[in-house]
């Protein structure tokens, strides 16, 4: 049964990895062809999160083969290169949304990436709950938190739905950087989250 349900685990990695990959290229195109650094930052965020899949991962499929110790060092390792890349994507979204906030530089609607940040809010619930219940039947603290993560990405995703839906449908194109600045806080929190975990 347990090993039903790392293989099941394993699995939901895989797709999440997938998935925030093919979101985070998406994003990006959307958001470079929009003017939108709402839209950029979330793809930043979603590469973010395919890199902290991806040493889920690894954890897995080395549960058992790998001396502990060296285990520990490797993950230490990559953990402080993952919290780096959400300070340096922190500063790269914060400096373009004040500049887009003080030049009243406006982006074009985006009906693409509305539908992007629909499709994550029906989608990573369901990996959320999948990856949370795996965890607690196998009491893996790694598969908890990463399941949490990727709760984080539902609310990160109704942020960038409001902030384009106001653009798109009220012309309120401030809320784009705002929900920007959002989005900043969401990458410190998460970086300084993944610094916490590796002392």
């Amino acid at each position: 049964m347990s090993r039903d349900l790392l293989k099941k685990a394993l699995m939901l990695s895989y797709i999440t990895v997938g998935y925030n990959i093919i979101e985070g290229v998406v994003s990006l195109i959307a958001g470079a062809l929009a003017g939108s650094i709402a839209l950029t930052g979330f793809g930043l965020d979603s590469f973010v999160e395919s890199l902290s899949g991806v040493i889920m991962i690894w954890r897995l499929r080395h549960r058992d083969s790998v001396d502990e110790e060296a285990k520990e060092r490797m993950e230490k390792r990559a953990l402080r290169l993952i919290g780096a890349t959400f300070f340096i994507f922190g500063g790269y979204v914060l400096y373009e949304s004040v500049r887009k906030l003080y030049l009243a530089e406006i982006p074009e609607p985006s009906v693409f990436g509305i539908i992007i940040a629909l499709v994550s809010i029906i989608a990573m619930p369901v990996l959320f709950m999948q990856k949370y219940r795996i965890g607690t039947t196998l009491g893996l603290k790694s598969l908890i938190a990463d399941s949490k993560e990727t709760l984080a990405c539902v609310f990160l995703s109704a942020s960038l739905l409001v902030g384009l839906s106001l653009n798109y449908f009220w012309k309120l194109w401030w809320a784009d950087p705002v929900i920007g600045l959002v989005i900043v806080s969401s990458l410190v929190r998460e970086g300084i989250e993944v610094f916490g975990d590796d002392d």
